[in-house]
């Protein structure tokens, strides 16, 4: 195990894997499944909170009823690739609503983007409109997914 590794009990990994089915779970009932009590259960997915595995609680939201049809991947060059260049794109990039998520990279381009736009207009609305007004991009290439295969959340435990 490497330092970023944690030990987990057979019970921290059924708190964390019943609540990432059911993150609305009432604690006497997760406390049930993990063979807990619920104190024991309450504290135990408090301290998991507390060092950061457990990260949050959200809702998934269906981006197609939003009217977000499409997503597209982008791939960015930068024309500069210092660390305060880096650091300002990936601000910017954070603060676009329709990027679902961003990725510095290695090899040919230098980030890998992931948007929801309604349709090809809403897609050229948001490259000129928010996209090309960051400067520094040298190049980007769209590719729009035809298919979700798949699509999780979180990582498995």
């Amino acid at each position: 195990m490497n330092d970023s590794s944690l030990s987990l009990t057979k019970q921290d990994l059924a708190i964390v894997r019943t609540l990432q089915r059911n993150a609305r779970m009432k604690n006497a009932e997760l406390a049930e499944l993990a063979g807990m009590s619920t104190t024991a259960c309450w504290n135990r997915t408090r301290y998991l909170e507390d060092i950061g595995l457990i990260r949050g609680y959200v809702a998934l939201i269906d981006q197609e009823k939003l009217g977000l049809s499409d997503t597209v991947l982008i791939e960015v060059t930068l024309d500069r690739h210092e660390d305060e260049v880096l650091a300002r794109f990936g601000e910017e990039l954070a603060a676009l609503p329709e990027v679902l998520d961003a990725y510095l990279i290695s090899g040919e381009y230098d980030y890998l983007i992931k948007v929801a736009v309604q349709g090809t207009a809403g897609y050229e609305r948001f490259l000129r409109e928010k996209l090309y007004r960051i400067s520094g991009i040298r190049h980007s290439r769209s590719m729009f997914a035809l298919r979700c295969m798949k699509n999780v959340p979180s990582v498995a435990v």
